[in-house]
């Protein structure tokens, strides 16, 4: 019981804080981290040292770096050398040097600055490339950047654990053999796993995917992901960096999507658990008892590390905006710090108060990582941004005052751009707004009309002259932030039109009730102009396809809102309150509604629609309120799942 009890108490845990934090809009990585502190040995207590949670939380790790080994073909890393190798080196070194230089000043001994230095000078790879995947972020050049100097930390982790047990006997000569002979050793393991991913692999996977069996191939997959983990930690090297060479190897083949598929259950449950054990390190005490000492430390060293990177990936040749971004997503001292702390705590380098100042100040970085992650890029906008387009932005905003009955377009990605051709087109004046500073330059140069800055200040939008403008275009697509610009366009100028592009059509009633005149949802369009062209290719005439759309248009896409749910649809609560769904719902021999006709049912004030009723072969569109429902009918209802729910009770059961 034992053993159960502990496994208990941290799934309880777990899903108590995921269930709070995600409520609170929070990432699921803090409940993950809250979790681990309160059933660990300094709260509560719930677990022992019975099992070694730490190994099996590392095997997270290890399936983490195979998905993304999965993403970087062979020829896309050697593409990417210049940063992994230029970048990625230069950020531990430098780093490493510029932190033990400070912990010498502060009068800690060598051996103990070195460690220091070096655990700092890691980032979390766990965290990163998981908020990267999370957010789409991990294919965007900051992502790419941020990925490139993991990697070589991965690498760096190697003479760091050598070194440290090292430091304790003080034999320079015995440290100098022991990274050449661990260099040679991962030299020759890195190329025999090339060599079997290249020749090997492909031919085993052709082999299992003939025998067309789905458990043969999630039994290969994890097999191949732990036995590469395994041998590259037989000789000495990071089990991660084994994963992420299979990974890798894979990526190119066929097979790739499904093996990322297989292996994303295990990834996701163990990246969890150790989220949890590093929670367990925590001493909440040592929080207590020197918050100054821990908070100084997190903010100095994360300062250090954002400047460090920004300064290297600019050098590197990498925008100003890219070097920022990158810069806030690596700020965090990383996973593998932990195991450091562990092994320098076994050999004596470190004294129990630094450990527990590291431990207390690295958890606190990695619990604000998210919140960084998510804001990076607005962040590094605006840091980008330099005082050298002040005065094209006083031409700009002289411009837009002299400007009347004009169309003001809040985004200049592709969608607004292609927008202003068409209106220069008709000779219709337009200005937009971006706060993309690299863009709003590119886009200056070529004569067009742009305010660098956000649409939902209002300062900008009244630089804009949004009060005399004939219409304001919202280009985003994202929901959120169309909603924050309709709000503000509409408290500043209450009387112009406002017409919005959104992605589908969760949001279309949202965004009129906010004060959008028209909303225009990309998917729905694009199903029409699909439509179009079926019908055309059909044979139906040209006229009646354009008075069908036009009718579609007119109704606001009425019968193309509900759509069936699938395996993939998005259940949260949020999307279940935007979404419409259809649904159909057979009448029972027993059903309440059986010989009742449809006004009974109330449908306007339900706010459902039937769109058709099944009886037999026949499929009824045409009916009224007096049709009468008889058994065996399937009605297909469409309307947010709730109010669906209620309707197909009553009609079954008169509830």
């Amino acid at each position: 019981m034992g053993h159960l009890s502990e496994i208990l108490a941290i799934l309880v845990a777990a899903v108590i804080c995921v269930w709070i934090f995600r409520r609170l809009n929070l990432p699921a990585i803090l409940a993950y981290l809250v979790a681990g502190t309160l059933v660990g040995e300094h709260v509560i207590g719930a677990t022992g040292n019975s099992i070694d949670y730490d190994h099996i939380a590392e095997i997270g790790i290890v399936f983490l770096l195979f998905t993304l080994g999965l993403e970087f073909s062979l020829p896309k890393l050697m593409a990417m050398r210049h940063l992994v190798i230029g970048v990625g080196s230069k950020q531990v070194g430098l780093s490493l040097l510029v932190f033990m230089l400070i912990a010498l000043l502060l009068g800690i001994s060598f051996e103990s600055a070195m460690v220091i230095g070096g655990i700092i000078a890691l980032s979390s790879t766990a965290i990163v490339i998981r908020q990267l995947s999370e957010t789409g972020s991990i294919k965007r050049k900051s992502g790419q950047i941020s990925v490139a100097v993991l990697l070589f930390q991965d690498i760096a982790v190697v003479p760091l654990l050598i070194i440290i047990p090292l430091l304790s006997d003080q034999s320079g000569n015995s440290m100098i053999v022991a990274l050449l002979f661990a260099l040679l050793k991962g030299v020759f393991v890195i190329g025999l796993l090339m060599i079997v991913g290249k020749w090997i692999l492909p031919r085993v996977y052709n082999q299992v995917a003939s025998v067309r069996t789905d458990e043969l191939f999630v039994l290969t997959t994890l097999f191949v992901t732990l036995f590469t983990a395994g041998l590259t930690q037989a000789f000495g090297l990071s089990m991660a960096l084994g994963a992420f060479l299979a990974g890798m190897m894979l990526g190119e083949s066929q097979y790739k999507y499904q093996l990322e598929a297989d292996i994303r259950p295990f990834r996701d449950i163990l990246m969890g658990l150790f989220f949890v054990t590093v929670g367990m390190k925590l001493n909440p005490i040592t929080l207590l008892t020197q918050p100054f000492t821990i908070l100084f430390l997190v903010i100095g060293f994360m300062a250090v590390k954002i400047v460090i990177v920004r300064y290297l990936a600019a050098k590197a040749g990498e925008s100003t905006k890219d070097a920022w971004a990158s810069a806030f997503m690596l700020a965090q001292m990383g996973e593998f710090g932990f195991v450091l702390i562990s092994l320098a705590a076994t050999h004596g380098v470190l004294s129990q108060e630094q450990i527990s100042i590291l431990l207390g100040a690295g958890i606190i970085s990695m619990g604000i990582t998210p919140y960084m992650i998510k804001n990076a890029r607005k962040w590094s906008v605006a840091l980008a941004y330099d005082g050298k387009q002040d005065d094209q932005d006083e031409q700009q905003k002289q411009h837009a005052k002299d400007m009347a009955n004009h169309v003001v377009i809040c985004g200049f990605g592709r969608v607004g751009q292609t927008v202003s051709r068409f209106l220069k087109q008709e000779k219709i004046p337009c200005i937009a707004i971006d706060i993309d500073p690299l863009r709003v330059n590119e886009a200056r140069e070529s004569g067009e009309h742009v305010l660098f800055g956000s649409a939902r200040q209002t300062e900008v939008l009244e630089a804009a002259s949004i009060h005399k403008a004939r219409l304001v275009v919202v280009s985003y697509g994202a929901v959120d932030q169309s909603l924050e610009v309709v709000h503000k366009v509409r408290s500043i100028a209450k009387d112009v039109q406002i017409l919005v592009r959104t992605r589908n059509d969760d949001s279309l009633t949202l965004l009129k009730d906010a004060g959008a005149n028209e909303v225009v949802p990309e998917s729905l369009e694009g199903s029409l102009m699909l439509v179009s062209q079926v019908l055309n290719l059909s044979g139906v005439p040209f006229t009646r396809i354009v008075r069908s759309v036009r009718t579609e248009r007119k109704n606001h896409y009425n019968r193309l809102h509900g759509f069936y749910p699938g395996v993939d649809t998005n259940m949260s609560s949020d999307a279940i309150e935007r979404l419409e769904f259809v649904h159909p719902t057979l009448l029972l021999d027993d059903a309440w509604a059986n010989g009742k006709c449809v006004a009974e049912l109330d449908l306007p004030r339900r706010r459902v629609d039937i769109l058709a009723i099944r009886r037999g072969n026949d499929e009824i569109t045409d009916f009224d309120c007096e049709f009468v429902m008889q058994a065996q009918d399937t009605l297909i209802l469409q309307g947010k799942p709730r109010r669906v729910e209620r309707l197909e009770r009553l009609l079954q059961q008169g509830l």
